[in-house]
C-alpha cells in the first residue's frame, strides 16, 4: 500500500509541472498577442500605412508568428481600433449634460470624423480588406453606431416612447452620414479639405436629426 501511494504521488507532482508549463505558455502567448496589437495602435497612431509585415517588425515577431495569432489584416485592424477608440460615454462627456440632440449629434459627428481622419490609413485598410468580403463586414468596429445611441439618448423616453420606428429610421440615416465613408466622399470625389468635409457631414447630420425630433421632443 505504502508503494501504491507513493507511485500515485508522482503523476500529482508531474501534473503540477505540467500546469505550470502550460500556465507559463499561455502567460506567453498573451504577452505575444498584447505585443502586436500594441504594435499595430501605435502603427495606426502614428498615421503609417498599415500593413502585416510592419506590424511582425514592430511587434519584435516573425510575419508567420502574427498571422498565427490574426488570421488576416483586416481582423487585426478591427481590433485594433476598437481598443483605439474610448467608449461612446467617454467621447461624449463633454455634452453629457446636454438634452439637446442636435447638439450631441453634432459634436458625436465631429468627434468621429476627426477621429478617423487621424487613422485614415487603417480605416482605408479595413474598409478595402472587408467590401468584396460583405461576409467579413462584422470586423470593422462599428464605433459609429455606439456614437449615435449615446448621442440621441434625450430621444429615448420621448420620440422613442411615441415613435420608435421613427428614431429607428433616424439612427439608420445618421449611419450613413456619421460615417468614413461620407468623410472619404467628401475629401476624395468631391475634392473638400478635411475641416471643410467634416462640417459638411456635420451640417447633414444635424440636418437630418433637426427635421426628425419633433419641437416638444
Amino acid at each position: 500500500m505504502t508503494a501504491r501511494t507513493g507511485t500515485g504521488a508522482d503523476p500529482g507532482g508531474d501534473t503540477g509541472t505540467k500546469g505550470a508549463a502550460g500556465t507559463g505558455r499561455a502567460n506567453q502567448r498573451q504577452r505575444t498577442r498584447t505585443a502586436i496589437l500594441t504594435a499595430a495602435r501605435e502603427l495606426i497612431a502614428a498615421g503609417t500605412e498599415l500593413t502585416m509585415p510592419a506590424v511582425a517588425r514592430a511587434a519584435l515577431v516573425s510575419e508567420a508568428t502574427a498571422y498565427r495569432y490574426f488570421p488576416d489584416l483586416s481582423s487585426l485592424i478591427g481590433e485594433a481600433l476598437s481598443s483605439a477608440w474610448p467608449s461612446p460615454a467617454e467621447a461624449l462627456a463633454p455634452v453629457a449634460g446636454s438634452p439637446d440632440p442636435v447638439e450631441r449629434v453634432a459634436y458625436a459627428t465631429e468627434f468621429l470624423l476627426r477621429g478617423v481622419f487621424s487613422r485614415q490609413h487603417a480605416v482605408r485598410g479595413m474598409m478595402a480588406a472587408t467590401i468584396v468580403r460583405p461576409e467579413a463586414a462584422s470586423l470593422r468596429p462599428g464605433i459609429r453606431f455606439g456614437l449615435i445611441d449615446q448621442a440621441l439618448l434625450p430621444l429615448e423616453d420621448t420620440l422613442g416612447a411615441r415613435d420608435p420606428e421613427r428614431l429607428a429610421q433616424l439612427k439608420r440615416d445618421l449611419a450613413v452620414a456619421v460615417s468614413a465613408e461620407a468623410l472619404f466622399v467628401l475629401t476624395d470625389l468631391c475634392g473638400l479639405p478635411p475641416e471643410d468635409a467634416i462640417a459638411s457631414a456635420v451640417r447633414t447630420a444635424t440636418t437630418l436629426t433637426s427635421a426628425a425630433v419633433p419641437s416638444d421632443a
